[in-house]
């Protein structure tokens, strides 16, 4: 399997009204220090994976929704995150998951 096989196969274990972060779906992948080439794996899906990979449940170290790609905003990630029921805070313009209540951990 490559990087970006494995990076979708561990972000469609990340549970139902859970979040996970770049950097743990990189560790977890053999790559730990690769948390963007996560971002870009996620962002590289092709439309009809996005239906069986839950992309919207990986957050930034902090909790930030930090998606920056036009076809699937930051807005399109908070709005299935609270159809999941995980509360999102807005904060100073930006959108942040509580980390310590909703992070996953394999």
């Amino acid at each position: 399997m490559n990087f970006f096989d494995l990076v979708s196969d561990y972000v469609k274990r990340v549970p139902l009204g859970r979040v996970s972060t770049y950097g743990q779906i990189a560790a977890l992948a053999g790559s730990p220090r690769s948390a963007r080439a996560v971002g870009w794996a996620l962002h590289r899906l092709p439309t009809e994976k996005l239906r069986y990979v839950p992309w919207h449940r990986v957050v930034n170290r902090e909790g930030r929704v930090s998606t920056t790609c036009l076809e699937h905003t930051g807005f399109d990630q908070v709005r299935l995150l609270k159809k999941e029921g995980i509360r999102v805070k807005y904060i100073d313009g930006n959108y942040f998951v509580d980390l310590r209540k909703y992070l996953w951990e394999p």
